[in-house]
């Protein structure tokens, strides 16, 4: 996701490093930031507000010219070093086109501070008075915009309705209380051992409360927004009370068998058993997406070779986890039951277990059902229906046993596999309880969450806002892939976190991978078919092909007739020995049938005759597996891809565009 940010002219994306982000102004390596793919720098939001001042003319060290803001690193044939510390500068700094002189940001702000003219008691350094952009979040609320105080010397962000927080300068805090604490404007001093705060360990930032004859930081969080409790009581994992330990100290959590660094909670009763804070509450009863019946907290787990159900890395026995009662070799770390995409947030410790309804008909006789998604009866047969499509995966029915409706004028066919799909069913792709249906929405498309595919038809599994299609939700991890020699695990990045798929080099926020060799796919490549049959080029079976790296000279697809990478994945025929690009194969409609109608007036056709249409937007004739077609009009488009783009839609990163596209 990309936005305008104030004062500068491309669109950036936000960067979250936590404590090692690298500043292009400063030299400072922590807080989230913005990122320039054009002018290829990363700043941090709080150095954002030179953008701001992007012309000065009054630096008390270059007086009498413009100094210029310039993003893309000191101009050739200009000494790269700062003219006054004399240090290298870095891509952002400001530039004299008179002098060839570079300065660094750190000595331009001497300049910038010259402007600054306000006094307040409870900060340092004199002020300036601005209207915030909404890219400057105050130090107090997190809120951007407004009217305020900025400091550009410890980039000090404070509204002027949030000065109030100075009211208080000084606080006796329970955790800490043998010293009152000290509002503190411009950051943790150098001298504390640990500049974070000493309880919840995040960043402090500008405005925190100190303690300078212990040492001690504590963010406004902690210190008066939302203190932490002293001791804890009536918790789920642990029968007595356990107090805080104020204090940065190394300890092993006792309830999840990771380290900790600081301000623990401890049991005196059980010889200091130590807890991290999170660890402290965790829930004794839940229900985890990577299984279907409920797990318990159970300390110590107890001797045996334990592996986890989400990470598959080894647990430590000797710590607290949670297991399966039902499947005995069934366990899952403490941290990782408890993800947010694993766990839905609900504590069933005394909630009564329901017994879901998962099946999906009900059996009349021996031969006759009633399924859930047709209001007729199916009856079963075994004869052979090559020419007709499953309702529910579409594909066809072949020679593979078969439930078909019994009502002669309706065509409602199942394979007896998918007649068999659970009605719900727990998947690791959503924390929520995933329930089958069809793709109900007449003459529009569904988009699957997982491959980001486009479907018009069959059967779905769905959340109260995701959906996915039936590949992607029979996916099950450890995942086996042709392409790698070791198992893909299942990856959800944080906010901001992406990883490169290994095939078409989109990045991806989910992906199936192996973190020790760095290779991960996403699921639209994961779940490309290995074999593929295609009627309207050629009776033998393509094979999919994990590129080859000793390929050398031009190799052509035979469907576009254009140019193929075959480094890269692509079909091939073992017997014609032809290279076909994936999506030309596949295209961007999955689960879809010929006739169907898409965005209220497109018609698909098969794209399976000799002569085919040129596309309305890439002009190229038409390589994909269908045709879109509005009616009378003869207006065609080669893919889903193209339609959007005749619409005026911009595309996302995670579409990939055809190749005869580009």
């Amino acid at each position: 996701m990309t936005f305008r940010l104030e004062g500068h002219e491309h669109r950036v994306s936000i960067v979250s490093s936590g404590d090692s982000l690298e500043c292009d102004a400063c030299d400072r390596s922590s807080g989230d930031g913005f990122s320039c793919s054009e002018c290829k720098f990363t700043v941090h939001r709080k150095c954002a507000f030179v953008f701001m001042t992007e012309d000065i003319f009054h630096h008390p060290s270059h007086a009498g010219h413009c100094l210029k803001l310039l993003t893309t690193g000191a101009p050739v044939h200009t000494d790269s070093k700062c003219h006054l510390c004399g240090k290298n500068t870095k891509r952002l700094l400001y530039h004299c086109y008179d002098c060839k002189v570079n300065l660094d940001i750190d000595c331009m702000i001497d300049g910038i501070c010259v402007l600054a003219r306000l006094s307040k008691p409870w900060h340092p350094h004199l002020l300036l008075m601005v209207d915030f952009s909404s890219d400057m979040w105050c130090d107090f609320c997190y809120e951007g915009g407004k009217h305020g105080y900025f400091c550009p010397r410890c980039r000090l962000v404070i509204h002027e309705s949030c000065v109030s927080v100075f009211d208080s300068p000084e606080i006796n805090h329970p955790s800490h209380l043998s010293h009152p604490l000290k509002l503190i404007t411009n950051g943790a001093p150098d001298y504390t051992e640990d500049r974070s705060c000493h309880i919840c360990g995040k960043e402090t930032g500008n405005l925190l409360y100190h303690c300078d004859i212990c040492k001690v930081n504590l963010d406004l969080e902690c210190a008066v927004e939302n203190p932490i409790p002293v001791a804890l009581s009536d918790l789920k994992v642990h029968e007595h009370t356990l107090t805080l330990m104020p204090r940065l100290i190394s300890f092993i959590c006792d309830a999840c068998g990771t380290k900790g660094d600081r301000a623990p909670y401890v049991c005196v009763q059980c010889d200091f058993r130590m807890f991290h804070q999170k660890c402290a509450r965790l829930p004794r009863v839940i229900h985890v997406n990577h299984h279907d019946h409920r797990v318990s907290y159970k300390y110590p787990l107890g001797p045996g070779e334990w592996r986890c159900g989400v990470c598959w890395e080894e647990i430590d026995w000797s710590y607290g986890a949670y297991s399966c009662s039902l499947c005995p070799n069934y366990a899952i770390h403490s941290l990782c039951a408890t993800r947010g995409d694993v766990w839905n947030g609900e504590e069933l410790d005394g909630v009564p277990e329901e017994v879901e309804d998962i099946e999906p008909f009900k059996r009349n006789d021996d031969n006759t059902i009633t399924h859930f998604a047709h209001e007729h009866n199916l009856s079963l047969h075994k004869d052979d229906e090559e020419s007709s499509l499953c309702g529910a995966c579409v594909h066809p029915i072949g020679s593979y046993t078969f439930y078909k409706c019994s009502k002669s004028y309706c065509s409602f066919i199942l394979h007896e596999r998918c007649a068999n799909l659970a009605k719900k069913k727990r998947h690791f792709l959503s924390p929520q309880l995933l329930d089958l249906s069809l793709q109900w929405i007449p003459y529009s498309l569904g988009r699957c969450r997982a491959c980001r595919q486009m479907f018009s038809e069959g059967f779905i599994y769905n959340s109260y806002r995701d959906k996915f299609d039936l590949l992607c939700s029979s996916i099950t991890v450890p995942f086996i892939h042709g392409s790698h020699d070791h198992h893909l695990l299942y990856y959800k990045l944080r906010y901001g976190q992406v990883k490169t798929c290994q095939n078409c080099g989109i990045d991806e926020t989910e992906v199936l991978g192996c973190s020790k060799c760095n290779y991960y796919l996403d699921f639209c490549c994961a779940t490309l078919p290995e074999t593929v049959r295609l009627s309207r080029y050629d009776d033998h079976p393509l094979t999919l092909c994990y590129g080859d790296e000793k390929a050398s000279g031009k190799y052509w697809c035979d469907i576009c007739e254009r140019e193929t990478n075959p480094k890269t994945w692509f079909y091939t025929c073992k017997d014609c020995g032809v290279t076909l690009h994936v999506f030309c194969v596949v295209g961007d409609i999955t689960y879809a049938k010929p006739g169907g109608k898409i965005t209220g007036d497109f018609e698909l056709l098969a794209n399976n005759s000799s002569s085919r249409p040129l596309c309305n937007v890439c002009h190229c004739r038409c390589p994909g597996p269908f045709i879109l077609n509005k009616g009378k009009n003869n207006i065609f488009f080669c893919s889903y891809y193209c339609l959007r783009l005749s619409r005026g839609h911009a595309y996302s990163s995670v579409d990939m565009c055809p190749p005869w596209a580009i």
